[in-house]
């Protein structure tokens, strides 16, 4: 079946965002030239503006792509009803996940943050905001119940995102450590942070699995 113009047109914009994310997590979003980035497709330069009216728009997309998706991917997972506890075990759980597979474009979301205008920037702290708005909601109700003690649940929850994120600094696949295990420790740590209790009165069966991990890194 022969390609429609639509198709190819999609596939090239695919091609054209993944390369701008490999391109600005290596050089620099300043230091990328558009025309660079369209050696790298195998297009023309001119053509890359058909996607992307201007290198500025082209960032915005990239940012804003990846918070959906960071979103979506915490709607799809977040135990509706559960308790605080199994609740935050899968907030981790999914952060760490989710940034790990996506090494590139937390690097670039993280960093050209200041390159971005004023405006696109406002959406994209926006939504950054209610992302972060879900964990602080985990942690305070972690406090009403009593399963953790914090003292300001704002710091902590800007505490533990850094945490989580910068996970993608160090690790690599295939040493040390499996993604698993590093979920694990830095659960262990997340509870530490948040002085959770973590005998079976408290855990739920869901969060049992991870708390689980959880003690046997505190323990090493």
């Amino acid at each position: 079946m022969a390609r429609t113009t639509g198709s190819d047109g999609e596939k090239t914009e695919a091609a054209v965002r993944e390369a701008a994310v490999g391109l600005i997590a290596r050089l620099g979003y300043e230091a990328m030239s558009m025309r660079q980035l369209a050696a790298e497709v195998g297009v023309q330069a001119a053509a890359l503006y058909r996607y992307f009216p201007t290198k500025q728009d082209l960032l915005f997309t990239l940012m804003r792509e990846h918070m959906e998706g960071l979103i979506e991917a915490w709607r799809a997972t977040r135990p509706v009803g559960a308790d605080p506890a199994t609740r935050l075990a899968a907030y981790v759980e999914n952060h760490i996940a989710f940034h790990i597979e996506r090494r590139h474009s937390t690097h670039v979301s993280n960093m050209e943050l200041r390159s971005l205008s004023h405006e696109k920037l406002t959406q994209i702290l926006r939504m950054r905001t209610a992302y972060e708005k879900e964990l602080r909601a985990i942690l305070r109700d972690g406090v009403e119940a009593d399963l953790f003690s914090i003292e300001d649940t704002g710091l902590t929850a800007m505490a533990l995102i850094q945490m989580m994120t910068g996970v993608i600094v160090w690790f690599r696949p295939g040493e040390r450590l499996s993604i698993a295990e590093v979920t694990a420790t830095y659960l262990a740590m997340t509870m530490r942070l948040v002085g959770a209790k973590t005998d079976g009165a408290s855990t739920s069966h869901d969060a049992a699995p991870l708390f689980g991990r959880a003690k046997d890194a505190l323990a090493t």
